[in-house]
């Protein structure tokens, strides 16, 4: 998975959406209960729901909080499947942090790109449970709406090449996207062969990347499993930021 934590969001969520996104998830309190249901209570109850909000609205932008709630849910599916009990997973999840666009895009089209590799699909657009088969079917259904909207509203959007920043959203045209996720597709099943295309898609030239460089980085991050992944000079800028002596590389 790529995630965005949108932290300015967070901080400016009122306390009542706060505990309502919090009871979505788990119980909550018999206060904060109270609370959603505008019910009076005491100044005493008052102090403990202010500790509380402030508690689930930093969970709530947590990734490892993120990763214990969906966690949880595929073990209690798996175990009701199976008829069994215990841990699902191995171990506890590794990630990443993204530092620039060539490292976005090139997580994005990895992740994208995994039904391809175990040979479970054939082409992006069929392939199951991934972001760009559901950003190919709305692109393409695209024309019948009025006017036409390409955007998947529940995934992050693309806002073009530059980024807008008036717009929060990933910063490359959808189109391009789905050209570089096709090319790299078709690199990857035929790179045993030596084959490489040609027509390489025109947002790798404004991405200052050649072919090589841009396969090496799309195929990389599950050896890898780097602390950060981006260009030398922002992960220098994130290690002195972090207090690092040395560049993290693992």
């Amino acid at each position: 998975m790529v995630l965005y934590v949108d932290s300015e969001q967070a901080k400016g969520w009122s306390d009542y959406e706060v505990a309502e996104r919090w009871h979505k998830l788990f119980r909550g309190s018999p206060i904060s209960a109270k609370f959603l249901k505008h019910q009076e209570i005491s100044e005493g109850e008052k102090i403990v729901l202010d500790l509380l909000i402030s508690k689930w609205r930093e969970r709530l932008q947590d990734i490892s909080w993120f990763m214990r709630v969906l966690n949880e849910a595929i073990a209690r599916e798996a175990n009701r499947e199976d008829q069994c009990t215990g841990r699902f997973w191995e171990g506890r999840f590794k990630s990443q942090a993204l530092l620039d666009e060539k490292a976005l895009l090139a997580c994005m089209a990895y992740v994208d790109l995994n039904p391809i590799r175990a040979n479970m699909a054939r082409t992006p657009e069929h392939s199951d449970h991934t972001s760009v088969k559901r950003r190919y079917q709305k692109a393409v259904n695209a024309q019948d709406t009025n006017p036409p909207e390409q955007q998947v509203k529940s995934l992050f959007p693309f806002t073009g090449y530059p980024n807008n920043e008036l717009k929060k959203g990933l910063p490359v045209p959808l189109t391009d996207y789905l050209a570089l996720v096709d090319w790299t597709g078709r690199i990857v099943r035929d790179d045993k062969r030596g084959a490489l295309s040609s027509k390489l898609p025109q947002i790798l030239e404004r991405l200052c990347m050649d072919q090589q460089e841009w396969l090496k980085l799309s195929q990389g991050f599950e050896k890898s499993y780097k602390t950060f992944e981006g260009e030398a000079d922002k992960m220098k800028q994130v290690s002195q930021l972090l207090g690092y002596q040395r560049l993290r590389t693992s």
